[in-house]
C-alpha cells in the first residue's frame, strides 16, 4: 500500500513508520523535518497548520493516511480537508468518544475534538484509541523515570496498593495493530489496550528494579498517606493513580481489537526493553517532566518508612 503517514519521527508515529516499512509499504512521511526519518521512507517537508502548508503533497495519491496527533484539533481537520480521498485514516485516540464539551482538560478535549472530526468526514477512518502508551522511545518519560529511580537504589517511594493493576500498549504493538488496521481496511473505533490488569504495580516496580539493577528497596506506603504527604498522583508517581481517582484509565475494554489482530506482548518485554533504550541514550534528559523530586522523597520515606 502507498501509505501517507503525518508526522513519523517520533514515539508512535516513528514505531508506526518503521513497522509499514518492514511490512513492505511504500511509506511517504509529512512533517516539518524537525527530526531524522526513519530508513525506508520518503520525506515530505510542511506545516499542517500553516497556509498552503500540504504544498509538497500535491499531485501524489495514497491508499492510507495515519495520523497521530493529539493536539489542537485544527490540524486534524486540516489534515481530513487536504487528504480526506486518501483513505482510512487509523488517528491514535486515547478517550472514549464523547462530547468535547463535556471535559474541561485540554488534553482530553482537543483529542475528542480531533476524533469527531474525523468521524464526521465520512465512514471510511479508523479510530484507534490506545489508552497509555509504553515502550522504548517514550520521550514522555513515565517508564523511564522509574526505570532510572531502581538505577538510582536505595530507599524508593513505591505508592500502594501493590496489587492495584495496570493497563496499557506497547508502542511497538500499537504500531503493528495500527498497520493492520490500515491492510485489513477496518473501520469505526478501536480500543488498542491490554486487557485490564495486564501486570500488578507490584510486579510492574520490581521488573523495573530487577532489570535496572536490583538496587532499590521498594518501600511500599499505603495511597492514603502518599496522598496525604501531598505527592501529587500521575505527575510525581508516573503511572500510578490513587483507588478511585483513575476514572477508567486502566480498565478500558479492548476485546474488539483483538478479536480484529491486535497482539499484546507481556509487561515484562516492555519493561525491559524500555531499559536497554535509555541505557544506551548518549544524552538523557536533566530535568524529566515528571516523576518525585529525591528531595521531597526522602521527606515522605522519613517521616512513613
Amino acid at each position: 500500500m502507498k501509505m501517507l503517514i503525518l508526522g513519523g519521527t517520533k514515539f508512535a508515529g516513528l514505531h508506526t513508520a518503521r513497522e509499514a516499512v518492514s511490512k513492505g509499504h511504500d511509506v511517504t512521511l509529512f512533517n516539518r523535518g524537525t527530526r531524522p526519518p526513519p530508513a525506508g521512507v520518503t520525506s515530505k517537508l510542511g506545516d499542517r497548520l500553516a497556509p498552503n502548508g500540504y504544498a509538497s503533497l500535491a499531485g501524489l495519491a495514497f491508499d492510507v493516511a495515519i495520523d497521530t496527533w493529539s493536539s489542537d484539533p485544527a490540524a486534524v481537520q486540516s489534515a481530513v480537508d487536504a487528504l480526506g480521498p486518501a483513505g482510512a485514516v487509523p488517528h491514535d485516540e486515547s478517550t472514549p468518544s464523547w462530547d468535547p464539551g463535556d471535559t474541561d482538560v485540554p488534553y482530553i478535549r482537543d483529542k475528542l475534538a480531533g476524533e469527531a472530526i474525523v468521524s464526521g468526514a465520512g465512514p471510511a477512518h479508523t479510530l484507534i484509541r490506545p489508552g497509555v502508551i509504553l515502550g522504548p522511545e517514550e520521550w514522555v518519560w513515565r517508564l523511564p523515570w522509574w526505570l532510572l529511580r531502581m538505577e538510582r537504589g536505595g530507599r524508593t517511594l513505591a505508592p500502594g496498593p501493590r496489587a492495584s493493576g495496570l493497563q496499557f500498549i506497547d508502542v511497538r504493538d500499537l504500531a503493528a495493530f495500527t498497520v493492520l488496521a490500515a491492510e485489513k481496511r477496518l473501520r469505526g473505533p478501536y480500543n488498542a489496550v491490554s486487557e485490564t490488569g495486564h501486570v500488578s504495580f507490584g510486579d510492574f516496580l520490581d521488573a523495573a528494579n530487577r532489570v535496572a539493577g536490583g538496587r532499590a528497596e521498594l518501600c511500599w506506603l499505603e495511597a492514603e498517606k502518599v496522598v496525604d504527604a501531598g505527592v501529587a498522583p500521575w505527575v510525581e508517581m508516573p503511572l500510578w493513580l490513587a483507588p478511585g481517582d483513575d476514572a477508567g484509565v486502566y480498565s478500558c475494554d479492548g476485546r474488539k481489537a483483538r478479536r480484529a489482530g491486535l497482539t499484546v506482548r507481556p509487561a515484562g518485554e516492555t519493561i525491559a526493553d524500555t531499559w536497554a533504550w535509555v541505557a544506551e541514550l548518549a544524552e538523557r534528559p536533566g530535568t524529566a517532566k515528571v516523576g518525585l523530586s529525591p528531595a521531597k522523597e526522602k521527606q515522605v520515606l522519613d517521616r512513613y518508612c
